[in-house]
C-alpha cells in the first residue's frame, strides 16, 4: 500500500499543474487578443514552466504508467473549462451588438439602450422583407449582460448579433452606477 502514495501524488501534480498550465494558456491568448502582449508575455512565461514540471513527471519512467496519461489528459481538460469560466468572468474587451427590431419597436429599444448609458446608432438597411432599421452599438464585454437584458425586457423576441470588437476609439459607454 505504501507503494500507491508516492503515485497518488504524482498524479494529483501532474493533474493540477496541467490544469495550472491550461487555464493560463486560456488567458494569455484572451491577453494576446486584446493586445497586452506584455501581460501574456509575463503568463506565457508561467505557463511554459508549469508545463515543463508536468511533462517532465508524466515522462518520468516512461510512459507506461497510464494513471500518468490520464491525470495530464485530465487536467489539459479541467483547464480549459477553468480557463473559460475565469475569461468569461473577466469579461476584457469590447463587443459590437446589432440588434434587428420590427420597424415598430426600433425607437423604443434605441431609447431603452440609450436611457442605461449605451450609445446607439440607427442605420437604415433593406432585407429579405424590405426596408429595415438596424441598431449598432459598442458595448464593454461586462455590459453586454445588460445590454442584452434590455433587449429581453423591451422585445423578448427580437433577433441580434453580437461580435468580438478588437479596437474601439471613441463612443459612448455606460457609467457605472449602483442597481446596474
Amino acid at each position: 500500500m505504501e507503494w500507491l502514495l508516492p503515485a497518488v501524488g504524482a498524479y494529483l501534480f501532474i493533474f493540477f499543474a496541467r490544469v495550472i498550465d491550461m487555464t493560463l494558456d486560456v488567458l494569455r491568448m484572451l491577453m494576446l487578443m486584446r493586445d497586452r502582449r506584455i501581460l501574456a508575455s509575463f503568463i506565457g512565461f508561467c505557463e511554459v514552466t508549469v508545463f515543463v514540471l508536468a511533462l517532465n513527471q508524466v515522462l518520468a519512467g516512461g510512459l507506461d504508467d497510464i494513471g500518468k496519461v490520464i491525470a495530464y489528459a485530465g487536467g489539459f481538460a479541467t483547464g480549459n473549462y477553468i480557463g473559460s469560466l475565469i475569461e468569461n468572468r473577466l469579461a476584457i474587451g469590447f463587443v459590437s451588438l446589432q440588434v434587428f427590431p420590427q420597424p415598430c419597436q426600433c425607437e423604443l429599444i434605441a431609447e431603452s439602450l440609450r436611457s442605461r448609458g449605451f450609445g446607439v446608432t440607427l442605420v437604415e438597411g433593406e432585407g429579405r422583407h424590405g426596408k429595415r432599421t438596424i441598431l449598432f452599438a459598442a458595448l464593454k464585454r461586462k455590459d453586454l449582460k445588460l445590454a442584452v437584458r434590455i433587449l429581453d425586457e423591451v422585445s423578448p423576441n427580437v433577433f441580434f448579433t453580437v461580435s468580438d470588437a478588437k479596437n474601439i476609439h471613441g463612443g459612448t459607454f455606460p457609467i457605472k452606477r449602483k442597481g446596474y
